[in-house]
């Protein structure tokens, strides 16, 4: 059946359609018309029974309205007229369609009513709205009528183009043949040009090195992404890096000289099979430089001339520290057999001096009480005894030197020694001698104590004060200091300083400064620039050394020539009491009672420490070692007080602590401890409620009032009270 046949049977059949549901609707309009009629007859026949006009006109004009008829009107059995009700059609649409008769009016009448007798009648004229569902069933036919059409047009075009698209197969099958080998040799060519290009990109990916060529005008072809590690440029910057962002003025121009001596060479020679290894400084991203080894040769075509260069470029910055500090390490090891050979050789020396010194020290004194006061001989006796008095001077130095010298070791102050030299004949002696040299003491308060000798330390202290003040002939400036420090790692310098609690002490001079060939050799016996006889013995130095290495301790120093010269003592600290006439804090004053505090520090042996000296105060101790397990601990636990340790590395700082631990419990006490001066962060915590802050080593005097203190505090916050500070 063709196309046009099937849309002549449509429409017949939609037309057939359409002329059945008018007929049926219009049947099915008319006798739910009547039956709305007849219902309206039914209501009114109390009203009209009672003759209730009113109530019948209200009525009939609600049914005019809702039902839409023109007029209605009710009429007694004998034909009298009861009520009468007329109105005109809503819309002017409506009017335009009665007047086309497109509307038909229709005549409706039915019987009123009461009790089984016939008491009026209800005639109406009604107007149906047939014409409005049949124009909408009309449209949707037409719809359904356009639809299918356009169906039919749309499986006749497929059906053609199917047609078309079999004829053009065919086409293509056979030129597919023709292809299907080509195709295959390249597809295998391709695979192994893949891999080749897969092996050699993972090959510059995952290298440290950067892979990069140049044309020869000394413009980038290509950097491997290596790059963005080793100096910060991201993928599209790399596309555009020229030579000039990535080496330093120096570097470009050394790299320019080289490769134009190469292409002389190569020119000359007719051999550009050449590389050449070179260290250049390049930049980063962030303006820092580095050095890297970069190793170039040329690419070159089938007539082995040039097109370009290739590159590989190593950071061999590690390298180079790896170097420096071997060789620190190697001048420190040198340093330290040096001196220990020349201690055993002042060891020796010492002993036989000793020996021969004895009668020249001890005689004099016996000679001097048997001559008379007039007596010629006292005078060169004297200076005998002087003479043998400061030989041995020279022979303790040396017992020190050869570290022999400490032979009790006892809790001791820096500052309560540093004191007593300031005290001492041989320092007022030292000032008189130095009138414009200015001396400052800045000794840190509450100082812990360290373990050793008060006479090599003493001697120690001079030793540095005197040779800063011969530093600076002219006047100048000398600073003593003392502060207690915490250091999680080690510090490289002239020695290096391992982790640990310590005592520094530091004399610091603003006299002529020691040239870096001196400053190696400084502590050598008798290495000296000075005046001998009136600066010494040039062993002051060497005494240093020695009673530094003896007392486990660590030395460094930094000197600029013109500048002046900074001496660090590194001592370790010692919780031992020092045992002094001066009256200390009672112990009693800061016991506790058995309250419970919670210690959260990193460092196994600082929570050590801390545990036990609580104990000793009577308090109940627990530990953490991390600011994640203190939150942890205090969701099922409630403690009295939290030592709290600012820096803890990894994982959450004391600062976060603290803010996770008022989370959980308002109002808790804490304290903040740390190795380092005060920072920001301890502030913050302090605002947020922490108590005071206490500087570490821990040591009983301090943590005591610190914790006495807090929970003074929290009592008195408790009460209502002032908060009461202990010492």
């Amino acid at each position: 059946m063709t196309q046009k046949s099937v849309s002549l049977v449509t429409a017949v059949l939609l037309t057939i359609g359409f002329c059945a549901f008018i007929m049926v609707y219009e049947k099915r309009a008319m006798e739910m018309a009547q039956s709305r009629i007849e219902t309206h007859a039914r209501i009114i026949e109390d009203a009209m029974w009672n003759y209730n006009r009113q109530g019948v006109y209200e009525y009939l004009k609600l049914a005019a309205f809702s039902d839409r008829y023109e007029s209605l009107k009710v009429t007694h059995h004998n034909g009298d007229p009861f009520q009468e009700i007329d109105r005109e059609p809503a819309t002017r649409l409506d009017r335009m369609l009665i007047a086309m008769h497109l509307m038909p009016r229709v005549t409706l009448s039915a019987q009123v009513r009461h009790q089984g007798d016939v008491i009026g009648r209800m005639d109406a004229v009604w107007i149906p709205e047939t014409i409005y569902m049949h124009a909408y069933v009309f449209f949707a036919l037409v719809m359904v009528f356009v639809i299918m059409q356009l169906y039919l047009r749309l499986l006749n075009s497929k059906t053609r183009l199917e047609e078309r698209v079999e004829d053009r197969t065919a086409e293509l099958m056979a030129s597919n043949l023709e292809l299907q080998q080509e195709i295959e040799e390249r597809t295998r060519t391709q695979e192994a040009l893949r891999a080749s290009e897969q092996k050699h990109r993972l090959l510059s990916e995952n290298i440290s090195d950067i892979i990069w060529t140049m044309d020869l005008n000394l413009n980038y072809t290509y950097v491997s992404p290596v790059a963005t590690r080793m100096q910060g440029w991201n993928a599209a910057e790399l596309e555009t890096l020229t030579i000039e962002k990535t080496l330093t003025p120096a570097s470009l121009d050394m790299a320019g000289h080289i490769f134009a001596e190469q292409m002389a060479a190569g020119e000359r020679t007719g051999d550009f099979k050449r590389s050449v290894t070179m260290e250049l400084e390049l930049y980063r991203k962030d303006g820092s430089t580095f050095i890297c080894e970069v190793t170039a040769s040329f690419l070159l075509d089938k007539e082995n001339r040039p097109t370009g260069i290739l590159g590989v470029t190593r950071d061999i910055t590690e390298r180079r520290v790896a170097e420096k500090e071997k060789e620190a390490l190697q001048h420190q090891l040198e340093r330290s057999k040096k001196m220990e050979s020349l201690g055993l050789l002042a060891g020796g020396v010492a002993h036989d001096l000793n020996n021969v010194l004895s009668g020249i020290v001890s005689y004099p004194d016996l000679l001097l009480m048997d001559l008379p006061e007039d007596s010629a001989l006292r005078a060169p006796i004297e200076t005998i005894k002087e003479s043998g008095q400061k030989a041995a001077t020279i022979v303790q130095d040396l017992l020190t030197l050869a570290r022999r010298g400490v032979s009790n070791s006892e809790a001791l102050n820096l500052n309560s020694l540093i004191e007593g030299q300031q005290r001492s004949a041989e320092y007022q002696k030292l000032r008189a001698y130095y009138p414009d040299v200015r001396f400052a003491f800045e000794l840190a308060a509450d100082l812990p104590n360290i373990r050793g000798s008060s006479v090599h330390l003493n001697k120690t202290i001079m030793n540095l004060i005197s040779n800063a003040a011969e530093a600076q002939p002219s006047g100048g400036e000398i600073i003593v200091s003392t502060q207690s420090l915490y250091m999680d790692r080690a510090i490289r310098g002239y020695d290096t300083v391992k982790a640990g609690e310590y005592v520094r002490l530091r004399v610091k001079d603003s006299g002529e400064g020691i040239s870096q060939t001196d400053l190696n050799r400084i502590f050598e016996p008798f290495y000296t620039k000075k005046k001998m006889g009136r600066s010494g013995t040039g062993l002051g130095l060497a005494v240093v050394w020695g009673t530094v290495q003896d007392h486990h301790g660590y030395i460094d120093v930094h000197s600029i020539p013109g500048e002046g010269t900074v001496f660090d003592l590194y001592f370790p600290l010692s919780r031992d009491a020092v045992e002094e006439k001066a009256p200390r804090l009672s112990l009693a004053a800061i016991r506790g009672s058995g309250e419970t505090v919670l210690v959260v520090d990193d460092m196994a042996s600082q929570r050590k420490i801390a545990t036990h000296l609580l104990q000793r105060l009577n308090y109940k101790a627990h530990t953490v070692d991390s600011g994640e397990a203190a939150v942890a601990y205090l969701k099922d636990h409630t403690v009295d007080l939290v030592v709290l340790d600012m820096i803890m590395d990894p994982g959450m700082d004391g600062l976060e602590t603290w803010r996770q631990i008022i989370r959980l419990h308002p109002g808790q006490r804490g304290i903040i401890a740390s190795g380092y001066a005060e920072t920001d962060k301890v502030k913050t915590a302090q605002r947020l409620g922490a108590g005071e802050y206490l500087k570490k080593p821990y040591m009983i005097d301090s943590l005591g009032k610190a914790v006495k203190n807090a929970l003074a505090g929290a009592r008195a916050d408790g009460n209502g009270g002032p908060k009461t500070d202990i010492g």
